[in-house]
């Protein structure tokens, strides 16, 4: 059963793998309470770091084989150059997967459905912000 929640974007590598994990992925934090009790109940395992610089909250890390589709509020797909920056507000509608692996098994969240509702333009270290003169 897919639930449909608020979040906050962190990490967001929704068209080229993450390195580490070879996945396309990203972390929907800022999970309010609600969101939390209803993942739990799908068997989703909900992280939350009390050292964490960026203040996530209550989070879940996203991960794909394929490349993530995001569209904006209106529905118009989010063109595959833009990155998505850390802090951009989303709608997401999570379901879940069973997984075997090595022995091990487990339940991890599946993102069906993303909804960039307000993009923060990504900015590499070291870039210098539009606008500003040098």
């Amino acid at each position: 059963m897919a639930i449909k929640i608020k979040a906050k974007l962190f990490w967001a590598q929704l068209n080229e793998p993450n390195e580490m994990s070879g996945k396309y992925q990203v972390d929907l934090a800022n999970l309010s309470a609600d969101a939390v009790k209803e993942l739990t109940a799908l068997g989703i395992n909900v992280n939350k770091r009390e050292d964490d610089e960026y203040e996530r909250g209550h989070y879940i890390t996203c991960k794909s084989t394929y490349p993530i589709k995001a569209t904006t509020d209106d529905g118009v797909p989010i063109a595959t150059d833009v990155r998505i920056g850390n802090g951009s507000e989303a709608i997401a509608v999570v379901d879940t997967y069973d997984w075997k692996f090595k022995g091990k098994s487990g339940k991890s969240p599946s993102l069906t459905t993303l909804v960039v509702t307000d993009l923060v333009a990504y900015e590499a270290a070291g870039s210098i912000p539009e606008g500003v003169a040098v």
